[in-house]
């Protein structure tokens, strides 16, 4: 699918923002030490595989195809609440997406590395959450948990009304049910405090989307693929 401008404007203007918001939060972390008014240590750049770094390139990823699926399907209805929700994720997960390419700049960290297996950083693999729908290759090939297939976003891109609606929120769903595991991953693993939290925030907010999304398949006459 082709980006429009307003795609790289969100995606662009989002890594500088992160940028930013990084450089500020590392500089008052040094700025407000302990009570004896010392700079307090600069915490330690994270790994190249660990946890952090793992989460922020396979996220980073995973984020970029809700953002395209959530354009496809805003040229593909009228239905202004499928539309509205979908601005929201698209939003959202560009946002998000610069946040964790802004750390791996900030720790001068690759944003892919070819040799690495989805979810690694987890201690499995892509096919470790084959319960979660379709899935796609990143590049370098492992496979990350609820994305869409090429086929299916060829599919949604060729629907249009209530089918590109429904194949939407199935799509989206499946792709937040992966999100989630992902995230959860990074709450309980990556040692970056604002990492931590902003993956929590994730969990949180698609749990919700999930709700609202089977709520809108029900009124379309239809179902999570399961």
């Amino acid at each position: 699918m082709s980006r429009t401008p307003r795609t790289y404007w969100v995606s662009g203007t989002a890594v500088l923002l992160a940028l930013l918001f990084a450089a500020v939060a590392t500089m008052a972390a040094a700025a407000n030490g302990g009570g004896d008014g010392k700079p307090a240590p600069v915490a330690a750049v994270p790994g190249l595989r660990s946890p952090d770094a793992g989460f922020a390139r396979d996220m980073a990823v995973h984020h970029q195809q809700a953002v395209e699926m959530s354009f496809i399907v805003r040229d593909r209805t009228q239905d202004e609440a499928v539309r509205s929700l979908a601005y929201d994720i698209a939003n959202t997960q560009a946002n998000q997406r610069g946040m964790l390419l802004g750390w791996l700049d900030l720790w001068g960290l690759p944003k892919v590395l070819a040799d690495e297996p989805a979810m690694s950083w987890m201690g499995t693999t892509g096919d470790g959450h084959a319960g979660h729908g379709g899935h796609a290759a990143q590049p370098g090939g492992p496979l990350m948990p609820g994305m869409a297939t090429k086929e299916e976003l060829a599919q949604l891109g060729s629907a249009s009304g209530r089918d590109a609606e429904v194949l939407y929120l199935q799509l989206m769903t499946d792709h937040h049910k992966g999100g989630v595991a992902m995230a959860e991953g990074c709450a309980r693993l990556c040692g970056t405090p604002v990492e931590r939290e902003l993956a929590q925030g994730m969990v949180d907010a698609q749990r919700s989307e999930l709700t609202l999304m089977a709520d809108m398949l029900r009124q379309r006459g239809a179902a999570p693929r399961g």
